[in-house]
């Protein structure tokens, strides 16, 4: 296929902010795509080429993507940089720039869809001496042939910017449509695959009996369940009748699958850390069967009986040297919460049934992998639920979830089944996609950032605060430095950044506001972490700070 047809797609979707618009283009044009390239087209027109369960980047920086430009257009790095600066958008700048370009390929088949696809995948693979040239070789040979057009679409996806206002929900319902299956059933596939080109695929060959045989594997990451905020502790059992309540670790998430002989361990955002948690590998070895499994639980660290503090874990898991002295200096206990597969999917299972089969195959060993401490609570006995808030506050943990025995596990989905109560007030994790520089000593510093929500249905990136507290000089120094490594654009003091970097914003209140163009603010924001451990997809929604609003004030 020619690239330039899905470029043609793309303008379309771009040029609306209508949901059923949306889904109405890019059905017709899926129901028309060949079944073996459907994967690909999907995966592009989310502004990737990677299914959501793969921990792959591209990793192609501003200054690398400026330079295959210059490679192939014949102008200097820096005018396509001033180019950038004024419009705003690295696609637009292409565009103009590829107009004028003086240096024109010699090879005259159009740009394929195909080649684009591959080697982009190709791009994230290279790694090792001379990466750097290698990879500009592959963007530049799919650049040459671009058109200004092309050029404008491909620069944003080398990027991962894509800016089509396509998101997961807008495909998903795509997908049902192109191929006249229930978009229910398309939700589930993907909820158990994290794959929508492999979902799209399944669809058009075999439709809704295909799509049902879709299932967990054991190696391929599904999405977590993800847990809403409990307004108070009796509130939230009295609602569900009967609720197990557990002790909440303020640790790192993990999902841990074993398949035949090999444990690979990842994080909620789907990064594999197997490597740098070979304490955590031999303790699951010892304390499971040898059969395949998905189980859940929390990595935490501990010195002298206390849970350290989220960052040094952060820092443990991303030594590269020295891991046997990290491993002594910094010893790492896995709790346990849920099972996800053993042997079969068991994800349907009541919660209460999950976990008795967890607690069936664990042999537990104090220090390395425990149980989630739980206690089984209904209205008569809410008192046991407040001493074991009380009781991992003061161990040093975060509070308490409150989960419904009879909830099935829901990849990826944000609901009333589980909860979670803290003691500390609300926060959000929020994406940083600019920021300012500040005044006298601090004028080489980023001193303060905007932050964006995501909107579910188009994926979109939108504004919601610019918070400027809570981080020391050394972390706005890091800060900093890291900004500036993805940095795409900067009107004085003002800079934009690819948004890579997440931080845990709390707040006073939730207020409506013109001034951002998620329609809402937020009041005294303090930035609480930065959250390393999260992906772009793990960011809040603008529809779940709606609901927040909705919620307190009606």
């Amino acid at each position: 296929m020619k690239y330039i047809k899905l470029v043609e797609l793309y303008e379309k979707l771009e040029s609306t902010t209508k949901k059923l618009k949306k889904i109405d283009l890019l059905s017709k044009f899926l129901s028309e795509v060949d079944k073996e390239l459907l994967p690909a087209v999907v995966l592009m027109t989310l502004g990737t080429v990677f299914p959501g369960w793969s921990e792959k980047e591209l990793g192609v920086g501003f200054k690398l993507l400026v330079k295959a430009m210059s490679i192939v257009s014949g102008i200097s790095a820096n005018k396509i940089e001033e180019k950038i600066a004024e419009e705003g958008d690295v696609g637009l700048a292409a565009e103009k720039l590829f107009k004028k370009r003086r240096q024109v390929t010699f090879i005259t088949q159009p740009l394929t869809v195909e080649k684009v696809y591959t080697n982009l995948k190709k791009v994230a693979d290279i790694t090792g001496e001379g990466a750097q040239t290698r990879k500009i070789n592959l963007i530049t040979d799919i650049l040459s042939l671009a058109k200004p057009k092309e050029a404008k679409y491909l620069t944003r996806m080398i990027l991962e910017e894509l800016r089509v206002g396509v998101g997961e929900g807008i495909m998903r319902d795509a997908i049902a449509k192109a191929f006249k299956v229930d978009p229910k059933i398309v939700e589930r596939a993907h909820m158990l695959t994290n794959d929508l080109g492999l979902v799209a695929k399944v669809a058009c060959e075999k439709g809704v009996e295909g799509l049902k045989q879709l299932s967990l594997k054991p190696g391929r990451p599904v999405k977590p369940m993800l847990a809403q905020t409990a307004p108070s502790i009796k509130k939230a059992i009295e609602e569900m009748g009967k609720a197990f309540c557990e002790t909440k670790y303020d640790g790192i998430r993990v999902q841990i699958h074993r398949k035949n002989s090999e444990i690979v361990v990842f994080t909620r955002r789907l990064e594999n850390i197997t490597n740098a948690v070979p304490d955590i590998v031999d303790a699951v070895e010892k304390a499971l069967p040898k059969k395949d499994f998905i189980v859940e639980g929390e990595i935490i660290g501990v010195k002298n009986g206390r849970p350290i503090p989220f960052q040094y874990l952060l820092h443990r898991i991303r030594r590269k040297y020295e891991i046997e002295k990290a491993i002594k200096e910094i010893p790492f206990t896995l709790f346990l919460f849920d099972v996800l597969y053993f042997e079969n999917p068991l994800i349907d299972e009541k919660f209460e049934n999950r976990r008795k089969i967890l607690e069936s195959i664990t042999k537990t060993k104090e220090g390395k992998v425990e149980l989630s401490r739980k206690v089984e609570v209904t209205c008569e006995n809410i008192d046991d639920a407040e001493k074991l808030f009380k009781e991992s506050i003061e161990a040093g943990h975060e509070g308490i979830m409150i989960k419904d025995p009879n909830a099935p596990y829901i990849p990826g989905i944000r609901g009333k089944k589980m909860l979670k109560y803290k003691a500390e007030p609300e926060t959000l994790d929020l994406v940083v996609i600019g920021g300012d520089y500040g005044e006298g000593k601090r004028a080489h510093l980023v001193g303060s950032y905007l932050v964006a929500a995501r909107d579910e249905d188009t994926g979109e990136l939108k504004p919601v605060a610019h918070v400027a507290t809570g981080l020391d000089d050394d972390t706005l120094k890091n800060l900093t430095e890291r900004m500036e490594r993805i940095m795409v654009n900067k009107k004085g003091k003002k800079i934009e950044v690819e948004p890579k970097i997440i931080l845990e914003v709390a707040f006073s209140e939730i207020v409506k506001s013109p001034e951002y163009e998620s329609g809402y603010s937020l009041r005294f924001p303090v930035v609480k972490r930065i959250r390393d451990d999260l992906s772009l997809e793990d960011v809040d929604t603008v529809q779940r700070i709606e609901s927040m609003y909705k919620k307190k004030f009606g």
